[in-house]
């Protein structure tokens, strides 16, 4: 199944990270990907880099891998393709605009409830591929949109908070239905089932969580794949799977939390 990543900062910060670590966790040595991408926010902007091949080919993966942007906000994703061609437009992360800032997706997932023309439904925002994920953001977003209200901006983030979980509540009902998104403002996490390569079933957890501090002294944090640099910091980390032996909390199935600036600010369970 497909891999997720995000970071949260207090501070701006290089994070340096290795796909191929990320992936270890349900791929077999040498097992090819179908695309790989990461988004870091710059703003209300987003630097997206995105290629639908393995990430173990690729020079750009190499070069994000120890020199990409600062940044206080960043989502990763590696496909393993199960709807939708293997093609750029199928690679995620997606990036839209909403209320003037970038907005990002990534899902691992497959979607193939009975009732989804009825909760993947979008208007406004079409699909430029062909995947189920894609569709998601897409029906997402036309729900964000509709709170937007008359100021045409994005409500407090309880409220941004209430609509991602009401929508993840819908979208457990297709089928496995872990995703991040983000803003700008703030990073939301929702964790449901996955593949658990232990027992061979789909399961919960689907997502994990670090929060972590460091006091001045300490100028990195190092877990399995990820380095997050840049002295006195709070850290955020989502995956889909843990990346080091301690501190890591399964998201409970269901449960959405929103994270800004290196904090856990809201969370929702069902």
């Amino acid at each position: 199944m497909c891999e997720l990543l995000a970071m949260s900062t207090r501070h701006a910060t290089r994070l340096t990270f290795s796909l191929q670590a990320l992936s270890s966790h349900s791929a077999a040595p040498g097992m090819s990907r179908d695309g790989w991408g990461v988004a870091f926010y710059q703003g209300n902007d987003v630097a997206l880099f995105r290629e639908p091949g393995a990430a173990s080919d690729s020079p750009l993966v190499r070069h994000l891998e120890s020199g990409g942007p600062s940044t206080t906000l960043a989502i990763s994703h590696i496909r393993h393709a199960t709807q939708g061609a293997v093609s750029l437009a199928n690679t995620q992360p997606f990036v839209r605009e909403l209320a003037g800032s970038a907005h990002v997706f990534a899902h691992n997932g497959d979607l193939l409830g009975g009732e989804a023309a009825r909760i993947l439904v979008a208007d406004r925002y079409r699909p430029v591929g062909t995947t189920d994920s894609e569709l998601a953001f897409c029906a997402l977003l036309e729900r964000l949109h509709d709170a937007l209200g008359r100021s045409r901006q994005l409500p407090c983030l309880e409220r941004r908070l209430d609509v991602v979980a009401a929508f993840a509540a819908d979208l457990r009902t297709l089928g496995p239905a872990n995703f991040l998104y983000a803003d700008g403002d703030a990073l939301f996490a929702h964790s449901h089932r996955r593949f658990q390569p232990a027992t061979g079933s789909i399961a919960p957890p689907g997502l994990h969580v670090l929060s972590q501090r460091c006091p001045q002294a300490q100028t990195t944090i190092d877990v399995q794949g990820v380095s997050v640099a840049g002295g006195f910091q709070e850290v955020v980390l989502v995956a889909s799977f843990p990346l080091s032996d301690e501190g890591w909390r399964p998201l409970a199935e269901g449960e959405v939390i929103a994270v800004r600036s290196g904090q856990i600010s809201g969370s929702r369970r069902p």
